[in-house]
């Protein structure tokens, strides 16, 4: 999870400092040379942003292969109890090939917009999400082990939130999923989409979104209000209902994060989009959407406790007449 937190943050550093043609080649970097070499219009800093980018799929991928081994190994030795981790683990190795697959068709199109978000949403919906809830499975797991119960699949927490809660909580994920996306628009709209250089010296911009910036930046702003709003009737409904500690704590954590996030967003707008400050309010956004994972995964998934649960519980103790 943190590693593939780690790599979409780098990939939004070779976006925003023009380093996305550092190597204008792919697989290899450049038509002669596999490793980083000089091309032209790059400077070397360009040429190793993105060449350090693509190395770090390496260890991603070595890293989703052994969670992927370390769930198969598990299910086998439960007797295929726990198919639903080795689905999920399967997803990290296959996600990370493919992402670098679209990576590659992202510079030999010249960082067409389009697959530039695309490239970025694959990484943060679905390898990111993947992990997340794949983590929240295997921790839910373990404390079910840890009380003595005799079925780690237990499904939901001990406490699921009620219903509302869970609506709530999940249309809060989903319009977050529709913010990320929004965001890759403007960035895709906006200035910081990158340059080339030509062989004689010409500068010219790589494609961009046909779209207006103040509207587009307008419009992810309406939906920042949007899920601002949204928290605050999360956190105030999971304060007044008995939820658990753990997603109480999660909501105010949000609710903080999407704080700071407004707050980074509209300063780098008034300040005409310093690269530096973009990057964070992008790693930013990428914290901020485990954080409501999480959150979501914390309600619940509207499932009942099992039936049998007193006979799961540890035994009181019986004193003899």
């Amino acid at each position: 999870m943190i590693a593939n937190a780690v790599i979409i943050s780098t990939g939004a550093a070779v976006r925003l400092s023009s380093s996305g043609l550092g190597c204008p080649d792919w697989p290899r970097c450049t038509q002669s040379s596999v490793v980083a070499a000089q091309s032209v219009g790059q400077t070397t800093l360009n040429t190793w942003i993105e060449f350090g980018n693509r190395l770090l799929n390496f260890p991603l991928v070595a890293i989703a292969g052994l969670t992927f081994i370390a769930c198969l190994r598990y299910s086998r030795a439960r007797g295929l109890a726990r198919r639903d981790l080795v689905w999920l683990s399967a997803i990290l190795p296959l996600g990370v090939i493919a992402q670098a697959v679209v990576g590659g068709i992202v510079v030999l199109t010249r960082l067409n917009p389009a697959l530039v978000a695309a490239h970025f949403l694959l990484s943060a919906g679905i390898i990111l999400t993947a992990a997340v809830v794949l983590h929240a499975r295997v921790v839910r797991m373990e404390k079910a082990e840890a009380q003595g119960k005799e079925r780690a699949d237990i499904g939901a927490a001990n406490n699921p939130a009620r219903a509302d809660i869970r609506v709530l909580a999940g249309l809060l994920t989903a319009v977050t999923a529709l913010m990320l996306a929004a965001g890759t628009v403007v960035t895709g709209t906006g200035p910081l989409a990158g340059t080339t250089i030509d062989p004689h010296g010409h500068r010219t911009t790589v494609p961009r979104f046909h779209f207006s910036l103040s509207a587009m930046t307008q419009l992810h702003a309406d939906i920042g209000w949007f899920i601002g709003a949204l928290t605050v009737a999360l956190v105030i409904g999971l304060r007044f209902s008995g939820a658990q500690r753990r997603t109480v704590r999660l909501g105010w954590t949000v609710l903080c994060g999407l704080g700071l996030q407004g707050i980074i967003g509209y300063v780098q707008y008034f300040n005409h989009l310093p690269a530096g400050l973009v990057w964070v309010h992008v790693s930013t956004s990428v914290t901020v959407w485990i954080l409501v994972l999480q959150l979501y995964l914390s309600t619940g998934d509207g499932t009942s406790r099992p039936s049998g649960t007193a006979a799961l519980s540890p035994p009181e103790t019986v004193t003899a007449p």
